[in-house]
């Protein structure tokens, strides 16, 4: 199951908690994947968002297998930083996450090398059943403009793929460690 939601209103974060809950309890054999959006006070101004985020984490702990977790702030700053829009809509920053979405299940769509499923990637990535929120990152991210006129290799890919400006949850993946990576290349790629 894959299940998209917002953290910071009570539909996404209350109806998603026991939406999540009665899955795990019908289906408790299947893997469960969120892509929940974390609320940001540079986006809105709603005072509760904070509370509904930090009641709800609890739930997700308890019944997802993977959590990729995505900030509203992170999507703003790639839409007006890196993408240059002057005034991003729901709509820019939901092609955002469906782009990242389509990204992490590619494998499930078209061959490649090394093809893996929901569960498969479960098992690569969560080194502990609690551990399982992952800080997606995305590459190459141009504006629509630019995007013919530039040609990009794996390397330049995969700088871009770690740096700050990329990704979906404002961190800076520099400045800490990390306990498990994936990287999803699409397109004529070669692992050699």
């Amino acid at each position: 199951f894959q299940v998209v939601h917002s953290l910071g209103g009570g539909t996404g974060s209350g109806m998603g908690a026991l939406l999540l809950s009665n899955i795990r309890e019908e289906y408790g054999d299947r893997i469960i994947s969120t892509y929940s959006i974390l609320p940001s006070a540079k986006v809105s101004e709603t005072v509760v968002e904070p509370y509904n985020a930090v009641l709800s984490i609890h739930k997700l702990i308890e019944t997802t297998d993977e959590t990729f977790l995505i900030d509203n702030e992170a999507l703003h700053e790639i839409c007006t930083g890196t993408l240059k829009l002057v005034k991003p809509s729901y709509g820019d920053t939901n092609y955002l996450v469906a782009i990242c979405m389509a990204g992490v299940t590619t494998c499930l769509r078209y061959p490649g090398q090394l093809n893996a499923d929901l569960r498969k990637i479960m098992v690569n990535m969560v080194p502990f059943p609690r551990l399982h929120f992952f800080a997606p990152g995305y590459a190459p991210l141009v504006s629509k403009g630019s995007a013919a006129y530039r040609p990009i290799n794996v390397p330049e890919l995969t700088r871009q793929m770690f740096d700050a400006k990329s990704m979906l949850l404002y961190c800076d993946p520099t400045k800490g460690r990390f306990l498990t990576v994936a990287a999803i290349f699409r397109g004529r790629m070669s692992t050699k």
